[in-house]
């Protein structure tokens, strides 16, 4: 079966929302919303433009007031354009029925709730554009990759909203099939976890070879955030650059003999990925 799939890259960094035309909400402003919000701001999204719905808002949140951002305002803040939902999906079926009011037929509405589905978002906003996405934790220092997908009522200029928001944080990807979602949850969304596991692993095997521990979690983290940013920069596929660090018969050779074996890493991987859909599938109901 070939599954029809559109996607466009954010290669450079996300243009000045500062002609963003009207109030942005955003609800929910934990470690992600928050991260988002600062993305804005430094993008020169006007403060003033900016409502944030969030029980308990951090200092760094409540210092924002200062700025201009209005932090759950009491009056009437009228029609939004667009609204950011940042909150657990957990939450969500008693989160989202106060807001429809503030969504009209040009709001957008962003979720990057994990699991909650365009069917599920319709019900709450049906006379929006709503884009499902879903980003990862690299976004905190602006190097996350978002992947999203766009209901029938997304317009160019909507998805052109839609993608600066989502931009300020790293990378954009568009689907057209929203069945990609739960897999790409499992891959990038969950995926920064998975790396930290393998610094993790690697210190702690370092440390079992004779390494004091502090000089094994060094060598760990800065090999894992190095070959990270190798990875970024080459143009080269990861097997190439893997083969290019690996001599015949040599240490590297011997170790990956391990990785690589049956019950290695790729069978390991590939389990945990569809682990991780399946539970995304099951949070959606």
């Amino acid at each position: 079966m070939t599954t029809e799939v559109a996607m466009a890259k954010s290669a450079k960094p996300a243009s000045s929302l500062a002609a963003i035309p009207g109030t942005l909400v955003l609800v929910g402003a934990g470690k992600m919303g928050g991260a988002m919000l600062e993305g804005w701001l430094a993008r020169k999204l006007p403060p003033k433009k900016v409502v944030v719905l969030e029980p308990q808002p951090s200092k760094a949140i409540k210092a924002l007031a200062k700025r201009g951002v209005r932090i759950n305002p009491k009056g009437d803040i009228g029609t939004a354009a667009a609204i950011v939902l940042a909150v657990k999906p957990q939450t969500a079926p008693e989160a989202l029925p106060p807001l429809a009011a503030l969504a009209g037929p040009k709001t957008v509405v962003v979720s990057i709730m994990a699991g909650r589905t365009l069917g599920f978002l319709e019900q709450h906003f049906p006379k929006s554009a709503v884009v499902r996405a879903m980003p990862n934790t690299p976004a905190a220092i602006g190097r996350g990759i978002t992947v999203g997908v766009g209901n029938a009522r997304m317009t160019a200029a909507a998805k052109k909203l839609a993608h600066g928001l989502l931009a300020a944080t790293g990378a954009v990807e568009w689907t057209t099939d929203e069945a990609l979602m739960d897999a790409v949850t499992a891959v990038s969304g969950s995926g920064p976890a998975y790396v930290f596991l393998l610094a993790e692993a690697m210190a702690q095997a370092g440390e079992a070879a004779g390494l004091p521990r502090a000089l094994a979690e060094t060598l760990a983290r800065e090999t894992v955030s190095g070959s990270g940013e190798l990875l970024r920069q080459s143009p080269l596929p990861a097997a190439t650059l893997r083969q290019n660090v690996t001599s015949p018969g040599g240490t590297t050779a011997a170790a990956l003999e391990v990785l690589m074996g049956n019950e290695g890493v790729p069978p390991l991987m590939t389990r945990a990925v569809a682990a991780a859909t399946r539970r995304g599938k099951e949070l959606a109901g």
